[in-house]
């Protein structure tokens, strides 16, 4: 098994809640995750019919067969748990009990406010990170290779190639999970929206692109946030300029899943395609959040554009202090990749700290008052005193 960052995370925070409440996308590793920190504990997973049929028939019976707690796996499938779940912890008073894993964001959230609010800690567990595949030495030798694979764990335990295993994962995504009747519409409002990644999400646009109304392009992004497909960063909310940019942008969580998105048949497509300096904003914007994630904390990633073009890829919030960050996908550094920091430097004064820039280059350095980080560094930016 290769270590999950998040291990660490659950360990400790087990330390201070009854439930730990495990989600991210399918095949992202949860299951491997869950049954590895809590090893000592029984397994059961509610996608097992049987399984799933005892909890609904006697939740009380079924939970009274655990008294030492569990992992619960794909909890999302037995909602009508938790109430029950919540007067067994309630009245053990033990922490680190259960551990619940599952992989629909918006619902499972809800359910669980509403039922174990201030019982569960969340983490959401992402497909692997830059560090943990350097930690296992089997991280894609180069740049290319990284973006076209992307993180996801059964592409580094199988014998499979990104062409035959994302058309299986995202057919059953979008049959079983996502519910959504105009399967064919909603299969080509995806590819459109990979065609934005990196870029600002104008909804009428996309709507008028794919030819479904505005409200049903809004509802549909819903699904895919849920389902951890995209993300949306929104703009920084400080004032340093009035004309600043409102609308958010959208992100893949993957790029090996943007990249079959987009119809990129192999890693060599991607030097000269269109859209490679956005696939590489994508894979680094995402692996700063898998950064914040494993560590269990909100991501307080932001973007800064102003109506002029002026733009900083990403705001960190850390604290009384912002950190910006441009990405910038080639290989050689040259003047025109720090204009944007140095624009937003001027205007966030001493607000600013630790000024970073990603490149597609292997050099760590400092140049110009910034920090510079290749992309195989980038678990390292966060990291920045």
């Amino acid at each position: 098994m290769i270590p999950r960052e998040a291990a660490k995370t659950i360990v400790r925070l087990s330390k201070g809640f009854p439930v730990i409440t495990l989600t991210g996308p399918r095949q992202s590793g949860k299951t491997t995750l869950a049954r590895a920190v809590f090893a000592d504990k029984p397994y059961l997973s509610l996608e097992d019919p049987d399984v799933r049929q005892m909890a609904f028939d006697d939740p009380r019976a079924f939970l009274g067969r655990l008294p030492d707690g569990a992992v619960l796996d794909e909890i999302q499938r037995t909602p009508e748990l938790l109430s029950y779940l919540q007067t067994q912890i309630d009245a053990d008073g033990r922490m680190g009990l259960f551990l619940l894993t599952g992989s629909q964001q918006f619902g499972l959230m809800s359910g669980i406010s509403q039922s174990l609010a201030g019982r569960s800690a969340f983490v959401e567990l992402l497909p692997f990170s830059i560090p943990e595949l350097n930690s296992s030495n089997i991280r894609p030798t180069d740049l290319d290779a990284m973006l076209f694979s992307g993180g996801y764990p059964p592409l580094y335990d199988r014998d499979l190639s990104p062409r035959e295993w994302f058309p299986a994962y995202v057919e059953r995504d979008v049959r079983q999970l996502l519910k959504v009747q105009d399967l064919e519409s909603f299969q080509r409002f995806v590819r459109l929206c990979a065609g934005r990644s990196g870029q600002i999400l104008n909804l009428s646009s996309l709507a008028t692109d794919c030819g479904i109304t505005h409200n049903t392009a809004k509802s549909w992004i819903s699904v895919l946030e849920a389902s951890y497909i995209l993300f949306l960063l929104r703009p920084h909310h400080a004032n340093f300029n009035k004309r600043l940019i409102k609308a958010p942008k959208l992100y893949f969580y993957d790029t090996g899943l943007l990249c079959w998105m987009l119809g990129i048949q192999e890693k060599n497509q991607l030097a000269t395609h269109p859209l490679r300096g956005n696939i590489f904003e994508t894979f680094v914007v995402s692996e700063l959040m898998k950064t914040r994630l494993n560590r269990g904390e909100r991501p307080s990633l932001h973007f800064w554009r102003d109506s002029n073009g002026n733009e900083v890829d990403v705001i960190v919030d850390m604290g009384i202090k912002l950190m910006p960050i441009e990405i910038k996908s080639g290989q050689t550094l040259n003047r025109e990749f720090f204009i944007g920091l140095e624009r937003w430097l001027e205007l966030a004064g001493d607000k600013a700290c630790n000024p970073a820039l990603i490149y597609g280059g292997t050099e760590t350095f400092i140049r110009r008052g910034v920090n510079i980080f290749g992309w195989d560094a980038v678990g390292q930016v966060l990291e920045t005193k």
